[in-house]
């Protein structure tokens, strides 16, 4: 029997309407779907925002995905959920594993990936849209231009590693922010990136909360799903002239 097709679909940020058709195609391909999901939290939020193109007869599975800072120090959590999707694999059957945003970018996915990238299965990863990426459309707020240089931050990084990348960037966009908003807060206001900051958490999907005052809310308590893009430059797109491409 033939092995079916693993995918790795990026789903977005959570418009429906911002999966691309290779994502729709995909995803009507599979058989089964893998729904990742942390210990703490019912359900997939990733699941919730394909679901308007699953086949009927989809077999949804839902796997939990610990949250770690080092994979590759212990991967005996992930094991189980390897085997398992090879199994269904080896009956033939396409196997879809959806994630927010993008398969590559700060995704579960990518742990998982690395498990099986090297069993006889045929992989195909299905870009899909950042948050950082529907939020700047969405505001109407450049993310680079001209020479600009962009950092992404995840703000869990060390504050030393912080400090030194804001210093050498024109725009940021700022990662997992929920867990030290108000160190963040006082980074961004250090490097003089503070008036340009957008705050918005579940970019996308209901209760969807955007933030322009970063400073009036330092102590509010914010979602997992929460992105800050800001710039240091005091002139807008406008007054830099001309230079389009």
């Amino acid at each position: 029997m033939k092995n079916g097709i693993f995918f790795g679909i990026g789903v977005g940020p959570g418009d429906p309407e911002l999966l691309t058709v290779k994502a729709i195609h995909a995803i009507r391909q599979a058989d089964v779907l893998i729904a990742p999901k942390t210990e703490k939290k019912d359900g997939s939020v990733a699941l919730s925002i394909a679901r308007p193109y699953l086949k009927p007869d989809v077999e949804i599975v839902y796997q939990v995905f610990p949250m770690v800072r080092d994979f590759a120090a212990d991967t005996s959590a992930w094991q189980e959920n390897k085997e398992e999707i090879l199994a269904l694999l080896r009956q033939g059957r396409n196997v879809a594993f959806l994630t927010l945003g993008d398969p590559m970018f700060f995704s579960t996915y990518i742990y998982i990936y690395r498990l099986l990238q090297h069993e006889d299965i045929a992989i195909e990863t299905i870009p899909g849209v950042p948050a950082f990426a529907a939020i700047a459309s969405k505001s109407g707020r450049p993310i680079v231009e001209g020479d600009d240089i962009l950092t992404i931050i995840p703000a869990t990084a060390p504050p030393e590693k912080i400090q030194q990348a804001m210093q050498v960037s024109d725009n940021v966009v700022l990662m997992k922010v929920y867990k030290n908003f108000p160190a963040i807060v006082d980074q961004l206001k250090e490097h003089d990136m503070l008036r340009h900051a957008v705050l918005v958490s579940r970019a996308g999907l209901d209760g969807e909360c955007v933030i322009d005052d970063l400073e009036a809310q330092r102590g509010k308590k914010l979602n997992y799903l929460s992105t800050i893009l800001t710039r240091r430059a005091e002139v807008g797109a406008e007054e830099k002239g001309s230079g389009a491409r």
